[in-house]
């Protein structure tokens, strides 16, 4: 993936399209942001000194070197530059990743490879050096449509910078997504049913709408244990649920995933491969990974402190700490917790084959009687609406 001289020659390049298989993904984690923001437990951290990026290529570089050494030859299928914030990489940096990967894998043209960028750290120069790169798609963390919440959840961007970012992705980029989260404190639903027909007006394809959840080790945890911090109860959370999918169903953006929805054909092929439980090699600072190697499935992350995991790279050749093997029990669990998240479900054939055994029928015949699963022709299982709103008691049931 060399840099062209005008992204415009890119523009038209056809996404290949979704062949309904998992496929295998190349997941690559930038994990630095310019501040943390006070929800968040990504691996994600702030420096106040510039990051040196020529080390840390070099060090990504090696990492994929080993990451192919353990995955054998592979067709790539997916890139996605997560973070933390990607788009505070130079544009070299992401080039020289790209390259790192097509040089160690089969990668065809017209796959998806996705950037996640913040509102506040775009530019238009380095937008279109991103593009030139190879990457075809971007997700913009947009968060809220107003600057009151913005501040709350302690975004660097206000609306406009918002706006500008959208526009530009829009100009630059043949396919683009931005996050939004709700269930924010004293939200109505008539205040997020609002600002949800504003983000679909923006003809964007693709959106992740994501309920604010309170993680262990956050700024909000300690609000929210010391009474600081009240988010909606479950019935209201529910409400915005619904509305959330009412809306997007109607403006033909329907959900595919729980938290993710798009017109036709613009669904995240690489989230796709998480989801139908593909292999994926995980690149960086605290990246995880699924890789298969004959019977064996490998579950691998690495360290998760940049400064160390550098330190292992440049001395082992990668950074990862840990590795397991997972049992065909352990890869029916991940199965059936992931695809039901899908709204085409599970392949059920796929999951007897790793767990050995078919569904409870008593369990089954409950979930069945009381509207939160059914059943796609005899070959998928599948959350009904009802049932994305308990999937966690839905897929403990399910696994037993």
């Amino acid at each position: 993936m060399n840099m062209i001289e005008s992204p415009a020659l890119m523009r038209d390049a056809k996404l290949l399209p979704d062949t309904g298989e998992p496929g295998f993904g190349i997941y690559v984690h930038w994990p630095f942001c310019a501040a943390k923001c006070p929800y968040c437990d990504f691996n994600s951290h702030v420096r106040h000194q510039p990051v040196d990026q020529e080390r840390y290529v070099a060090a990504f570089l090696k990492e994929i070197a080993t990451a192919r050494q353990m995955s054998g030859p592979k067709t790539v299928t997916s890139i996605f530059l997560g973070g933390g914030t990607p788009s505070l990489m130079k544009p070299e940096t992401v080039d020289a990743i790209l390259d790192g990967i097509s040089r160690h894998w089969h990668v065809p043209d017209g796959i998806e490879i996705t950037m996640e960028a913040n509102p506040s750290s775009v530019e238009a120069e380095r937008f279109r050096g991103y593009r030139a790169a190879g990457v075809n798609r971007v997700s913009l963390g947009v968060q809220a449509l107003n600057d009151r919440d913005l501040r709350f959840l302690g975004r660097l961007h206000d609306v406009a910078d918002a706006l500008k970012a959208i526009k530009l992705a829009r100009d630059i980029f043949p396919r683009m997504s931005f996050d939004l989260i709700y269930a924010r404190p004293n939200q109505t639903v008539e205040e997020w049913e609002r600002e949800l027909k504003e983000a679909i007006s923006y003809a964007v394809d693709h959106l992740s709408l994501y309920q604010l959840t309170i993680e262990e080790g956050t700024p909000f945890y300690g609000l929210h244990k010391a009474g600081k911090l009240v988010v909606p109860d479950g019935d209201q959370s529910a409400a915005l649920y619904e509305a959330t999918q009412e809306i997007t169903e109607r403006e033909g953006m329907p959900a595919y995933e729980v938290s993710n929805h798009a017109r036709p054909g613009a669904e995240s092929r690489h989230n796709l491969t998480y989801w139908r439980y593909g292999d994926y090699a995980g690149i960086g600072p605290g990246a995880h990974g699924r890789l298969t190697r004959g019977a064996e499935k490998i579950a691998t992350a690495t360290e998760r402190k940049p400064e160390a995991w550098l330190e292992l790279v440049e001395r082992d050749g990668h950074g990862i700490i840990e590795q397991e093997r997972l049992g065909f029990d352990e890869q029916a669990d991940e199965l059936l917790l992931m695809g039901l998240r899908l709204k085409e479900g599970v392949d059920l054939a796929r999951w007897q084959q790793l767990s050995g055994r078919d569904p409870d029928p008593k369990r089954e015949e409950f979930l069945l009687e009381h509207g939160f699963i059914e059943r796609i022709g005899n070959s998928r299982l599948r959350c009904t609406p009802a049932g994305m709103l308990i999937l966690d008691s839905v897929v403990a049931d399910l696994a037993c």
